[in-house]
């Protein structure tokens, strides 16, 4: 049948339902009964009745009903002065034994009308202390479904022991919603339906464009996490109270689904098993397929992992390295085989080569990622060292420690080999970690997260490293700053940029590899076309190649510039030129100072001296990485001093700048920020700190019982 979900299958064994009615359903805007909605609801039952099945009516509305009338009552017994007066809010209990009285008068005469016979119970919280009522009640409505009545209950406000019945929650049941679970518990019912006056539970507030409905409710993904908008504007809870309450009976085995009571037949519809409304079962998780679990979930569970990871020997850590190490070139074929359709598919969609570069992996590639996995797994374990020991007081001890960041997100474009590296990272610091890769690397990252989870422990979880496929989602991660502590974009200056512009969650990161040779006029020049030629073609996509060779004017006369340009050239470089540059050598101008080429290509500019060239790289570089070849020592110091990148180097090049080469096993990324972690960030870069006092006893006391030492015992830690 059309419309019809397959999760609701179970409703072909339903018989006993019980059904509560919302305020907001059985009442107009002014509060006063929706009688058309009523009549609406009674043919339902009716029909359903005849149907077969057992119907339990749980009933609001009375509070509201009594307290029209006695608003009403007051008025017409009121002298004109009385009514000039400030009027009181009504007795609400009084506003029960009235309202009940009227709500039933009315229920009576639709069933009669519809040759249905109905029947009131009034329930308080206390009755269900007792066992014996609860065993009569069982009976009596056995008694009553029999003959086909419809028992409609509700709370005795009139004589609850309650303070009032909009104050006080607390109890075993806390309002209709909760009476409506605690019955269908008491009374074994195989379906509870809650009306309400929206249709279903939504991702936040109904009135908000956004809001999705929830078809189907997973604890485990939407708990604490849904925006729920205002509280009925009649009754005790509105959706929040439905919520605990479905929770509770879908807990329970009663299965729930929360629907509107203002639109026509959607009870029947639902006993169809049409879409409508959102369910609550005890089976749910089993039904939503993973894929549609959210990237908050993934959070969470990442999060979750990582406290697991962490209480575990280092020596485990250590092994799940080793074993993600061997997993990768047990699994080299299918690796490349996988990479290899990635790659085929950026060359037919006509990528640049720069892209398609960072793209392709090849064996000795993963060779590469499994020695540094090694190295990394063979390291000194961070987690918990002691950074520094101070004794406060004679017997009460502080130390500062390493501790794990939390759950990381990194974002990423291209490079496939950057999960491997991350995700190594991530173990070896105790980290949770969430990561989003360029969908032109879909398959490769893909099974290159296949083969890193698989090598995590189940004691730890494979969630421990989470791998978000769509692009859609990233606005969402961004919003996580409760769940997600550090935020690592790899890529483009538009993807950096983007970043941090959309998300309060802390952003480590560059956004561009403007990497500078400054050729001194004191260099050794055979030193320096090794330098300058390895910076620029060892790998010109890396974000640590060089993009501007910097050189001394006086190299310009001794021909030493033309030796070099001639060099670059052989090795396929494209030369542009500043504006004096360019007139002498006869290259093309380059457009910016500012400019990452990423291939074959670089500025050549000529300065005074090293000063000019200290200035230019401030003015025009991105404080990556920068070098000097000089034999001077005093300008070689001047240089190493004065230029603030995350990474200076003397006589030798800019692509020694890499967390593997650094002997930090891999890095997450290159940070130009100046707070937290700079250059290549490795494990330590992904630590923070927290304080661990050790006593016996001391107290403050205004700092009179207390002898403070401050006894550095660093050393002896």
């Amino acid at each position: 049948m059309e419309g019809v979900d397959s999760t609701r299958a179970f409703l072909r064994n339903v018989k006993r339902i019980v059904i509560k009615v919302g305020t907001a359903v059985v009442t107009r805007a002014d509060g006063r009964l929706a009688v058309g909605r009523l009549g609406a609801l009674c043919e339902q039952i009716e029909e359903l009745n005849y149907q077969g099945y057992e119907i339990i009516l749980v009933a609001s509305g009375a509070v509201g009903v009594g307290r029209q009338r006695l608003r009403y009552r007051r008025l017409v017994n009121s002298s004109f002065a009385e009514l000039q007066k400030p009027q009181h809010e009504l007795d609400g209990k009084a506003c029960a034994a009235v309202g009940q009285n009227g709500l039933m008068a009315i229920y009576d005469t639709l069933f009669s009308q519809l040759d249905v016979t109905s029947a009131q119970l009034l329930v308080t919280d206390n009755d269900f202390k007792d066992p014996n009522f609860r065993k009569q009640l069982t009976e009596t409505v056995k008694s009553l479904l029999s003959l086909k009545v419809v028992p409609i209950f509700n709370e005795n406000d009139a004589i609850s022991t309650r303070r009032a019945p909009y104050e006080d929650s607390s109890g075993i049941f806390w309002d209709n919603d909760s009476l409506a679970a605690l019955l269908a518990l008491e009374l074994k019912a195989d379906l509870l339906v809650l009306l309400s006056d929206v249709d279903g539970l939504y991702s936040g507030p109904p009135s908000d464009p956004k809001s999705k409905l929830i078809h189907t409710y997973v604890k485990e993904r939407f708990e604490g996490v849904i925006t729920f908008g205002e509280k009925s504007r009649l009754g005790r809870g509105g959706m929040t109270a439905k919520v605990k309450s479905a929770v509770c009976a879908a807990d329970a085995g009663i299965p729930v689904i929360i629907t509107s009571g203002l639109a026509g037949g959607n009870i029947i519809k639902v006993l169809r098993g049409e879409r409508i409304g959102t369910l609550f079962h005890r089976d749910a998780n089993k039904w939503v397929p993973v894929e549609h679990i959210g990237v908050r979930d993934m959070a969470v569970a990442a999060r979750e992992s990582s406290r697991r990871l962490q209480a575990i020997s280092s020596k485990e850590r250590s092994k799940i390295l080793l074993d993600i190490a061997d997993a990768l070139q047990a699994n080299e074929k299918q690796i490349l085989a996988e990479n290899e359709a990635d790659v085929a598919v950026a060359q037919q969609a006509g990528y640049e080569k720069s892209l398609i570069s960072r793209l392709e992996l090849k064996s000795e590639k993963i060779s590469s990622l499994a020695n540094a996995i090694r190295v990394l797994a063979n390291m000194k374990d961070p987690i918990g060292h002691v950074l520094k020991r101070t004794e406060l007081a004679d017997g009460l001890v502080l130390e500062k420690t390493a501790s794990p960041l939390g759950v990381l997100l990194i974002i990423f474009e291209s490079r496939p080999e950057a999960l491997v590296q991350i995700a190594s990272l991530a173990i070896r610091s105790g980290n949770g970690l969430l990561l989003k890769g360029g969908k032109e690397a879909k398959r490769s990252n893909t099974i290159l997260h296949k083969v890193v989870t698989s090598a995590i422990p189940q004691s730890v979880g494979e969630k421990l490293i989470g791998l978000v496929t769509s692009r859609e989602e990233i606005p969402e991660l961004l919003k996580l700053d409760e769940m997600i502590d550090l935020v690592i974009p790899r890529g483009s200056n538009e993807l950096v940029s983007q970043i941090k512009a959309s998300t309060k969650i802390p952003v480590l990161g560059h956004a561009d590899g403007i990497c500078h040779v400054y050729v001194d006029k004191s260099a050794n020049i055979e030193m320096a076309k090794q330098i300058v030629l390895d910076a620029k073609t060892d790998y010109p996509a890396a974000c640590n190649a060089m993009e501007t060779l910097i050189v001394h004017k006086d190299l310009m006369q001794s021909g030493a510039l033309n030796e070099l340009i001639m060099e670059l050239k052989i090795k396929g470089v494209d030369i542009y030129g500043g504006e004096k540059v360019s007139s002498l050598l006869n290259v093309p101008e380059a457009q910016s100072f500012r400019h990452e080429y990423s291939s074959l290509a670089c500025t050549v500019v000529l300065v005074e001296d090293v000063y000019a060239a200290i200035d230019h790289i401030h003015r025009h570089g991105s404080e990556h990485t920068d070098c000097i070849v000089a034999e001077d020592s005093e300008v070689a110091e001047v240089f190493l001093h004065l230029v603030n990148s995350a990474s200076v180097f003397r006589n030798a090049s800019t692509r020694f700048s890499d967390g593997f080469r650094f002997g930090l096993g891999a890095e997450v990324g290159i940070s130009t920020s100046r707070i937290h972690a700079r250059g290549p960030v490795g494990v330590e870069g992904l630590l923070t700190t927290r304080w661990i006092a050790r006593g016996n006893g001391q107290i403050v006391n205004g700092d009179k019982g207390v002898v403070y030492t401050h006894k550095d015992l660093t050393q002896k830690a």
